[in-house]
């Protein structure tokens, strides 16, 4: 392995104990204005010393990250699609390779749809991405997504990871499922595990520990730490079990105890809202009157 490559991959997977927790907000990418991530600044600000490498797009990067914090940069290359599109597998590469050495991007980003429409196209795609990227020393990262006919088990999930490294991929973000040890010690390079949607804390922070027992070495966690009441002290709490080996419970009281000393502030009542609060209480009063 090259020096470059291997000195980049070191910025996302930290090297002192094979661990990396990955912040994941390139959601805006399909999704658009994700709630919680409505305003990407304000949301990736109090997180950024918290995570070992950042995951977003180029246009978040840009426009919401300050280029002053020395924050690793997984940047997402691949797009399309929307969520009201007609199939999410349709994807090409978006970002070419001489943007993503502008931005100083350690890794690339990227999906493939195993089993979907246009399986070819993404995974063809990934391939492409790893021969222009290893000209310049740069790994990347295959995510290997699912559709909604696809079924989460040990079974798919090896064969997409497995399809995702024999292209090249340096890295293989996908999700827990059970028997997820059959996933790892089928894929020959390290595996990362997505976060998913929104579940309650302790139950992502049990996924968490699962997915690093079972010998995934970090997490690639969005929603559950930034849709969290307390983002700030949920990335804590998985920290402590991806760096601190904390177990559950451990992870769980950090969490608690750290969310009631800086809780997540409650969004403010929309002015059309107030107004209609108001006219609503200056009828109560009318009536009462009559």
């Amino acid at each position: 392995m090259d020096w470059g490559l291997k000195n980049r991959l070191a910025h996302i997977i930290k090297p002192a104990n094979n661990r990396a927790v990955m912040l994941a907000v390139d959601h805006g990418y399909f999704l658009g204005p994700t709630e919680s991530l409505e305003n990407p600044k304000q949301t990736i600000r109090p997180l950024l010393k918290y995570c070992d490498s950042l995951m977003l797009t180029r246009g978040v990067l840009r426009t919401s990250v300050d280029a002053n914090y020395p924050v690793p940069v997984v940047l997402r290359v691949s797009g399309g699609t929307s969520i009201i599109g007609e199939d999410l597998s349709n994807e090409e590469i978006t970002v070419n390779i001489e943007d993503a050495i502008r931005v100083n991007a350690s890794a690339l980003a990227m999906s493939i749809f195993v089993g979907g429409k246009y399986e070819k196209q993404t995974i063809v795609n990934l391939g492409n991405l790893v021969n222009e990227a290893e000209q310049y020393g740069i790994p990347v990262l295959a995510v290997t997504a699912v559709g909604k006919d696809m079924v989460r088990d040990a079974r798919y999930l090896s064969l997409a990871c497995r399809i995702a490294a024999e292209q090249g991929a340096h890295i293989v973000k996908t999700y827990y499922c059970k028997d997820f040890e059959k996933v790892v010690n089928s894929c020959p390079v390290p595996v990362i595990i997505a976060g998913g949607k929104k579940i309650p804390e302790r139950e992502a922070l049990e996924l968490t520990y699962n997915a690093i027992k079972a010998g995934a070495v970090g997490v690639d966690m969005g929603r559950n730490i930034w849709q969290s009441n307390a983002p700030v002290a949920m990335i804590k709490a998985v920290r402590s079990i991806v760096h601190a080996n904390a177990n559950v419970n451990q992870a769980y009281d950090l969490f608690k105890k750290l969310s009631k000393e800086s809780p997540k502030q409650t969004k403010p009542q929309s002015k059309p809202q107030q107004t209609q609060n108001k006219s609503k209480n200056k009828q109560k009063k009318k009536q009462k009157k009559k």
